[in-house]
C-alpha cells in the first residue's frame, strides 16, 4: 500500500481563508494527501495568503525564503501560494521565488488536483483566472474531512462596494452568491458529520442574493431555510455591510431562535467626511439609527465593529467623531487597525497621516474599545448562558466553548463532551474568557 503524501497548509487572514484551506485539503485528499502540522514533514506546502494587512506580499516572500533549505534537502517537495496575494501577484511570485511550483487564486482552487499533477511532471502551474464554473460544485464529490461541532460555510464571495482602502474587489472579484439549494445541501452534510453551529461567510455576506426555488433569496430567507435543518442548533454570519442590512434580516435577529445574538457590522469611521472619502455610502447617523433598529429587534444582541485609524486626511476632529460613535454604540467586540496603503486602491494616492499620529490615535481608540469589551464580559457574571463546547480546556476535566454571544467560556466538569450544548451560570470574568458552572 502506498504511503499517503503529506500536505502542510498555512492559513493567513479571514475566516473565508480558513474555509478555503479546508476545501483545498479536501481537493488534494483525492490525490492521496493527508494533512500534517509540520512543514518539515510535508510533500507539499501551501501558503493560503491574505492581502488585507500591510506589506502582505513582502511577508509572503519572506515566508517562502524560509523554505529554501527545506527545498534543497527535499527536491521533490512542492511549494504553492494560494489566496489573495496569489491573485494579486500572479506569475511575479514565481519570478521572485523560483522555488514556488504552484500559484492558485481563490476562485480556482478546485483545479488543484490537475495543477498538482502538473508539478509532479516537473512543470510550473499557475491559475489566477475567474472561471465560469462553480468551484464548490466541482469539489462536492471530494473526500471530506472529519468535523468538529462548528464550521464555516461560504455563501457569497467578492464585493461591488469598492471602498477606497480595500483590495477585495480586485482579488476576489465581483459579488457572486451561491445557489441556496447547494448551500443547504452542504449544511446538511456538515450536520451529518457532527456540526451543530454554522457561520455563513461572505466578503459582503448580507448582500447575499442566491438563486432559490422562487427567485433570488435574501440572507434572511436563507437563514430561515437553514433554521429548518434538524441537528443544526446555531447560525451566525459575517462580514456585513451597513447598507445591506435589510428589514427581514433585522427581523430575523428577533424571531429566529437559531440565529445567535451577535452581529459584526463594520463602520470604519465615525466621521461623515472620512466615510465619504472611504466610499462607504453610509453616514455615522444612518449607522447609529441602524444599530437602534437592530437592538429594538434583539435587545441583548452583542455588537462588533471594525475601525480604520489614520485614513488619509483624517483630522483630530474626524478621529474624535469616531471615538464619539464608539461611546454611543458601546461595542462588545471590535477590531481596529492603522490605515496602511494597498497598491492600486484610490486611498493609496492621497496625502497620508503621519505614522506617529496614527499610532497615538490607535492607542486611544483601543483603550476605549478594551474598556467596553471588558465591561460587556464582566456584565455576564451571574447570568446563565448557553455554551457549545468545542474542546478540552487547559486543566484536566475542563471543557471550553462559546456562548451565544461568542464569549469563550470554561467549565470544570469531566462529564461534558465535545459538541454538547449546556446551560452555564457565569461565575467569573477573566482577561479574555468567562468561567462558569453547569446549571
Amino acid at each position: 500500500m502506498t504511503a499517503p503524501k503529506k500536505l502542510f497548509i498555512k492559513t493567513y487572514g479571514c475566516q473565508m481563508n480558513v474555509y478555503d484551506s479546508e476545501r483545498m485539503a479536501e481537493a488534494l485528499g483525492g490525490q492521496g494527501y493527508v494533512e500534517t502540522k509540520s512543514a518539515d514533514d510535508a510533500d507539499m506546502i501551501l501558503l493560503n495568503t491574505c492581502h488585507i494587512r500591510e506589506k502582505a506580499a513582502e511577508k509572503v516572500y519572506s515566508e517562502l525564503g524560509r523554505f529554501k533549505g527545506l527545498k534543497a534537502e527535499k527536491p521533490d517537495l512542492k511549494i504553492g501560494v494560494a489566496g489573495c496575494v496569489a491573485q494579486a501577484e500572479g506569475e511575479e511570485i514565481m519570478r521572485r521565488q523560483p522555488l514556488v511550483d504552484l500559484v492558485v487564486g481563490p476562485q480556482s482552487y478546485h483545479r488543484l488536483p490537475e495543477m498538482e499533477a502538473k508539478t509532479r511532471a516537473g512543470e510550473k502551474a499557475l491559475d489566477t483566472d475567474f472561471p465560469e464554473e462553480d468551484k464548490f460544485e466541482k469539489l462536492k464529490t471530494r473526500p471530506k474531512a472529519s468535523r468538529g461541532p462548528t464550521a464555516f460555510l461560504t455563501v457569497q464571495e467578492g464585493c461591488d462596494k469598492f471602498c477606497a482602502f480595500c483590495v477585495v474587489p480586485y482579488t476576489r472579484g465581483a459579488e457572486v452568491s451561491r445557489p441556496a439549494d447547494r448551500i443547504l445541501a452542504e449544511a446538511r452534510d456538515l450536520v451529518e458529520r457532527g456540526v451543530r453551529e454554522i457561520t455563513l461567510l461572505g466578503q459582503n455576506v448580507n448582500a447575499y442574493h442566491g438563486a432559490g426555488a422562487d427567485g433570488d433569496m435574501t440572507l434572511a430567507q436563507l437563514i430561515w431555510a437553514l433554521d429548518k435543518i434538524d441537528g443544526l442548533e446555531r447560525i451566525r454570519f459575517t462580514t456585513s455591510h451597513p447598507n445591506d442590512m435589510g428589514d427581514d434580516l433585522i427581523a430575523a435577529h428577533g424571531a429566529c431562535s437559531k440565529l445567535m445574538p451577535y452581529l459584526h457590522l463594520p463602520v470604519q469611521s465615525g466621521s461623515d467626511r472620512i466615510l465619504k472619502r472611504m466610499n462607504r455610502s453610509h453616514t455615522a447617523e444612518s449607522y447609529l439609527r441602524l444599530i437602534e433598529r437592530i437592538r429594538a429587534a434583539r435587545p441583548d444582541i452583542l455588537m462588533s465593529g471594525d475601525f480604520i485609524v489614520g485614513f488619509p486626511e483624517e483630522t483630530e476632529a474626524d478621529f474624535q467623531a469616531t471615538m464619539d460613535l464608539i461611546e454611543e454604540v458601546n461595542y462588545g467586540y471590535a477590531y481596529s487597525f492603522k490605515y496602511s496603503t494597498r497598491p492600486g486602491t484610490p486611498a493609496a494616492e492621497r496625502a497620508q497621516v503621519d505614522e506617529d499620529v496614527k499610532s497615538e490615535r490607535l492607542q486611544r481608540l483601543q483603550t476605549l474599545i478594551t474598556r467596553q469589551q471588558r465591561a460587556a464580559q464582566d456584565s455576564m457574571v451571574g447570568k446563565e448562558v448557553s455554551v457549545l463546547f468545542e474542546k478540552p480546556g487547559r486543566q484536566k476535566g475542563q471543557m471550553g466553548g462559546k456562548s451565544e454571544y461568542l464569549h469563550a467560556v470554561h467549565v470544570e466538569d469531566a462529564g461534558i463532551e465535545v459538541g454538547d450544548i449546556r446551560k452555564v451560570r457565569v461565575i467569573a470574568s477573566g482577561s479574555n474568557s468567562l468561567s462558569g458552572e453547569l446549571v
